[in-house]
């Protein structure tokens, strides 16, 4: 049995780590969002380009007729396109601004009410971690590792820090259930993206609103490509440039697992506290990651993976998806696009 005492201070070690990631989302995720100002740099724009002859001018260096004319060339010459946040006039009017005014690229944010921070602000992906479980209530713990684990669901940043944990799950229970659950659930906390912001997620999970998945049926690990062959086609550059931004959550995992053993050979405590151990792991993981001024284990973490890196992924079997499957399978075809145009 365990001792008492020991779950005692394990208890408390947990409420301290369960602040530090508290104070962390309330930092970094939750954050006021800077960019409030109801005239945004596209109705300004507008009113520039309508507005005196004079002013155009004294903005952006050149007459209307000249910037409508500029504008029309790289779109139809060069392959200038906008997004869905922000069209192909403002990103020239941004540009012309910076030029003709001197300005550093915060004042133009700032002028403009556009944000400097990129629409992809994670990645989501489940990791198993070994359970130790009694052998007459294993079954329902053992999946495609034949060995009693946990599945831990997990968001990272681009900093390699945890953002979000679901633990405790049994090793069988899909991935996409375990997302949808922690998704659904009010009690989780899940750090639901903002408008015009995404998460990156491989194919097990549903293409929702929010959540941009590779295109299946194609090459995608990063392994799949240093085989020699090089991307062909829009699907595959794209797969090629996800699989690059996605592996963060590969070496997050990598590191987290290699520096707490613990996760590799989980004693025999209680089973909610070996959960309350992952979590904790990663609350300190976060802490360490933030404050140490050097640390070997992230320095050489480029050559840290998970060991589910190379598995074959999930084909996603899900037949509708969720809400807003339609709008990202534009936004993946729009980024696709865009990749070939700079690779030609």
């Amino acid at each position: 049995m365990d001792n008492p005492g020991d779950e005692e201070e394990i208890d408390q070690l947990i409420c301290v780590c369960g602040r530090l990631i508290q104070v962390y989302l309330e930092k970094y995720i939750l954050k006021t969002p800077c960019m409030t100002i109801s005239q945004t740099g596209f109705i300004w724009l507008m009113e520039v380009l309508q507005g005196n002859e004079s002013r155009c001018y004294k903005m952006f260096r050149m007459d209307k007729h000249v910037f409508v004319m500029l504008l029309n060339d790289l779109e139809n010459n060069y392959k200038l396109k906008g997004s869905r946040n922000i069209s192909s006039a403002e990103i020239l009017g941004i540009f012309l601004y910076i030029l003709g005014q001197g300005i550093g690229n915060r004042n133009a944010q700032e002028h403009f009410q556009r944000s400097s921070e990129t629409d992809f602000i994670g990645a989501i992906d489940s990791v198993h971690v070994q359970a130790s479980i009694s052998p007459c209530d294993q079954v329902p713990y053992i999946g495609r590792k034949g060995i009693p684990t946990q599945n831990v669901m997990a968001i990272c940043n681009f900093d390699m820090q945890f953002t979000f944990a679901c633990a405790g799950w049994e090793g069988s229970d899909h991935d996409s259930r375990v997302f949808l659950s922690a998704l659904c659930d009010p009690q989780s906390n899940f750090s639901k993206p903002p408008n015009g912001k995404y998460y990156l997620v491989d194919a097990g999970y549903p293409q929702m609103k929010g959540f941009l998945g590779p295109y299946n049926g194609e090459r995608y690990h990063i392994p799949h490509f240093r085989r020699g062959e090089q991307p062909t086609g829009h699907k595959e550059i794209f797969n090629h440039v996800y699989s690059s931004l996605r592996s963060i959550i590969e070496r997050i995992f990598g590191v987290w697992k290699i520096f707490w053993r613990i996760l590799r050979d989980m004693p025999s405590y209680s089973y909610q506290k070996q959960v309350k151990i992952v979590i904790a792991t990663m609350a300190i993981h976060n802490y360490i990651r933030r404050y140490a001024q050097r640390d070997r284990d992230f320095d050489e973490s480029a050559n840290y993976s998970s060991e589910e890196i190379n598995e074959e992924i999930e084909v996603n079997t899900h037949e509708e998806d969720g809400p807003g499957r339609r709008e990202m399978e534009i936004l993946r075809k729009s980024i696709a696009q865009s990749l070939m145009s700079v690779g030609t």
